[in-house]
């Protein structure tokens, strides 16, 4: 009985709903197609070692040592979005960004589980740009690892190309408005029921039950002006016998 209530509700403002999710959905879509600037990722690969000279052969590969070293990604990923390692990357490439916060603001490092891999991703207006400061942090970072750590176990895997064309990675239009349908048709139902909650006008049998707690004997059903003057007009208006000159039509 409740569910067959809030369909009630909804149904009744069902044009209000529809209305609030057009309006959002359009107004959200064209924001997105023409205000949101594109944005475009690009990434660089680093691949943390075991070992502490690169000019060594590569040792036969231990677990206990990928252990450690899976632990000491977790203190790299930290390093490389420092201000140090920021200011760095601005001194040496001063024209991928002009502070070394915003430069900060598009670097994100990330790591693959249970192996020695980073990655440095960058997002960026131009893919170019992108992949020009993704390669610029993986090597400056590279180059500090010794001065920092006393080891130099990093190395470039693989760097992002610059000449690659690839699409933006935001806005998603679609996504946008998928989104701004689900909360616009939230909050069209929530409004709704806010509506009805407020009115406290009486509509029907229901509501009259719900109010007074007692039932309905008996209704007067909804009379337009329009059905009184055609029936009026089919009627038949011949007097009865006996009484024609008693009786008067107005007309």
């Amino acid at each position: 009985m409740e569910l067959k209530r809030y369909w009630i509700i909804i149904k009744r403002r069902l044009l209000l709903i529809a209305l609030i999710i057009s309006v959002s959905c359009i107004a959200i879509g064209f924001y997105s197609f023409n205000f949101i600037e594109p944005q475009y990722e690009a990434s660089a690969t680093l691949i943390v070692n075991d070992y502490k000279d690169s000019s060594t052969l590569l040792p036969s590969i231990d677990v206990g040592s990928i252990s450690s070293t899976i632990g000491l990604i977790k203190t790299y990923k930290e390093i490389v979005t420092t201000p140090r390692m920021m200011k760095k990357v601005i001194n040496e490439y001063p024209d991928l960004a002009d502070t070394y916060g915003e430069l900060r603001s598009k670097v994100s490092v990330s790591s693959v589980i249970e192996t020695p891999i980073m990655t440095i991703t960058v997002r960026d207006g131009s893919y170019e740009k992108a992949a020009n400061t993704a390669n610029a942090v993986a090597t400056v970072f590279q180059k500090s690892v010794p001065e920092l750590m006393k080891v130099d176990n990093v190395s470039v895997l693989d760097q992002a190309d610059p000449n690659e064309m690839r699409g933006p990675v935001a806005p998603n239009p679609i996504m946008n408005i998928a989104v701004a349908f689900i909360l616009a048709l939230m909050a069209g139902v929530g409004i709704s029921f806010l509506l009805e909650y407020l009115d406290e006008t009486i509509k029907n049998e229901e509501d009259i039950e719900t109010l007074l707690g007692v039932p309905v004997l008996t209704s007067i059903p909804k009379f337009k002006e329009s059905d009184a003057i055609d029936r009026g007009s089919k009627a038949n208006l011949t007097p009865r016998a006996g009484r024609g000159s008693n009786v008067s039509l107005d007309t």
